[in-house]
């Protein structure tokens, strides 16, 4: 008996002051880890939500809102939904590239169903757009030569950044927004493509242009195209707006077949978060233009053995959605109607701010905003005048002078734009503060 409670008591001590020991070594190295930077964006949103002003106005974040301000899940969506429960559809993992038929489906919604090198391409099922982007870094970390260069446009989503910094890549930028006008600078972008080292990266916004809204024309974009032929340029093209941003899924993946017909092996980055609601759901997808089928066998297996030990394989309940909707004639019919009116709801509101913030008084050309397309408008403020809206009128926007389009709506449009007015007046538009 005084053996077995000596054995259990040393061990209990030994245990104790292994945890101890554990404990101090581990808190060690966790009071020398830094605070890390707050995100910009989602800091701004944060302090939206703890602001008590009863005018307040969000103009951050990138996700659809009704007319009432409100989130809307798309009806084809929820009857998509309905159909996965009532056939009790199960809840097993995916294999690592993701559900096959989405796979499928989401790659001819993309390139289109007539693609003829829609045999040729290898395709997975990714972590939304984000995931994809991350997956095509570190594919081109992997096997692209060292020290190649990725290039984004200037500006470009914030994340982009992080993301191909992250994989171990050097990231610069190629001119894009010519800032005096807020158009594109065609010339600015063409030379930059020219004068970049053969064999670099370029990623390039397939439509509704983030965060600027600015899109090149089909003959722009064939001037790209040539331009990178020329350059031996890899291509990842980010496609988060199919749909959204004209309406027309068709005409929205444009470019992107542009690109495809001109000859570029290229890498897509598509997401459905924007243009199918399905924002928490984080379903998109990765694929590459190869060029044959032992090519695609070759691909695929590489880019599974990245996702393998980075998260194993995919959520399945958005992709299911999304498959069920793309798969039954009627519900892509619904579906194509739905997204249409979330872009024509966010067509007539940049009409109607531009047209409340001439009726301001405003004597600045605006055209700009009305020309752009897509969620987001670049408006021209700078840092300073973004500030005054925040600080005087509890309009809250990123420092860029990028605004949300989705955050605007009938009740509150006059209010936003007499507000622009007032930080603008008298100020030039398009320079530093």
């Amino acid at each position: 008996f005084f053996i077995k409670v000596f054995f259990k008591f040393s061990a209990m001590t030994a245990s104790a002051i292994l945890l101890v020991g554990l404990r101090v070594v581990h808190a060690a190295y966790l009071n020398k880890v830094p605070m890390g930077p707050p995100d910009a964006i989602l800091g701004l949103a944060q302090a939206f939500r703890e602001s008590t002003s009863p005018q307040k106005v969000n103009l951050v974040v990138g996700a659809y809102r009704d007319g009432q301000g409100r989130p809307w899940v798309l009806p084809s969506v929820r009857t998509a939904e309905a159909r996965l429960l009532e056939r009790e559809e199960p809840k097993e993992y995916a294999g690592i590239a993701g559900l096959p038929t989405f796979v499928k489906r989401a790659l001819a919604f993309a390139y289109g169903p007539e693609c003829e090198a829609l045999d040729r391409i290898a395709g997975v099922q990714t972590l939304s757009g984000t995931g994809a982007c991350r997956l095509a870094a570190d594919f081109y970390a992997r096997f692209l030569p060292a020290g190649t260069i990725v290039f984004c446009s200037d500006p470009t989503w914030p994340n982009h950044i992080p993301i191909f910094q992250q994989s171990g890549l050097t990231v610069k930028r190629y001119r894009y927004l010519e800032r005096t006008t807020n158009r594109l600078d065609l010339q600015g972008m063409l030379t930059d493509i020219s004068t970049a080292p053969d064999g670099s990266v370029f990623v390039v916004h397939a439509c509704a242009h983030n965060p600027t809204g600015v899109d090149p024309t089909t003959e722009e974009w064939v001037e790209i195209s040539d331009a990178l032929l020329r350059g031996g340029h890899h291509v990842l093209v980010d496609m988060a707006y199919q749909g959204f941003a004209s309406g027309d899924s068709q005409r929205d993946a444009g470019a992107l077949r542009t690109l495809v017909s001109a000859g570029h092996s290229l890498l897509l980055a598509q997401s459905f978060a924007k243009n199918f609601g399905l924002y928490g759901e984080r379903v998109g997808t990765l694929s590459a233009v190869c060029a044959d089928a032992e090519e695609v066998e070759r691909i695929q297996s590489q880019l599974k053995l990245l996702i393998r030990p980075m998260y194993s394989n995919p959520p399945i309940h958005g992709a299911l959605l999304v498959s069920e909707v793309l798969g039954d004639e009627s519900l892509r019919s619904q579906y194509d109607i739905e997204c249409a009116s979330m872009a024509t709801r966010i067509q007539k509101m940049r009409l109607l701010l531009r047209r409340e913030i001439e009726a301001a008084g405003s004597t600045h050309g605006w055209s700009h905003v009305t020309d752009q397309i897509g969620m987001f408008a670049f408006t021209g403020m700078n840092a300073q005048m973004c500030d005054e809206l925040m600080s005087k009128h509890s309009i809250f926007l990123t420092r860029d002078g990028r605004i949300s389009l989705a955050g605007i709506n009938n009740n509150n449009v006059e209010y936003v734009a007499r507000a622009i007015h007032d930080v603008t007046n008298g100020r030039a538009l398009g320079e530093t503060a």
